[in-house]
């Protein structure tokens, strides 16, 4: 059996990923960045993931058709959305897809760190 040892962030603006993954480390967290949704189902290796944080507006391919595509494939690592197009559309799928926390950029930094730490005890 594997540890959960890394949160896995997903988010295809190279500064946001960045500063999620410098705030995560700042707090103790191992990180493995993505910048597309198809790089993280290629990746494997979730049974290592603490959780995912999941923008939900990666241009081609949606976050949260991403988080259907690990459920598909019996995926069930703990997820994080993050967005800033929030709308009443994007909640209702986002809820409905199975999610931890749902946050809006720009959000606050002991938000994401809450819903990590959250995701930790899952």
């Amino acid at each position: 059996m594997h540890l959960r040892e890394s949160v896995f962030v997903v988010d295809d603006d190279p500064s946001m990923r960045t500063s999620m993954d410098r705030l995560l480390r700042g707090h103790g967290f191992a990180t493995t960045l993505f910048d597309t949704g198809n790089a993280l189902l290629d990746h494997g290796g979730f049974q290592t993931a603490i959780c995912i944080i999941l923008d939900i507006d990666l241009g081609t391919k949606s976050g949260i058709e991403v988080r259907r595509n690990l459920a598909e494939k019996g995926i069930a690592a703990p997820v994080i959305y993050v967005t800033g197009n929030d709308s009443p559309t994007n909640r209702a799928a986002a809820i409905a897809s199975g999610c931890i926390a749902y946050l809006i950029k720009p959000f606050a930094a002991q938000s994401l760190i809450e819903s990590v730490q959250r995701a930790r005890i899952l």
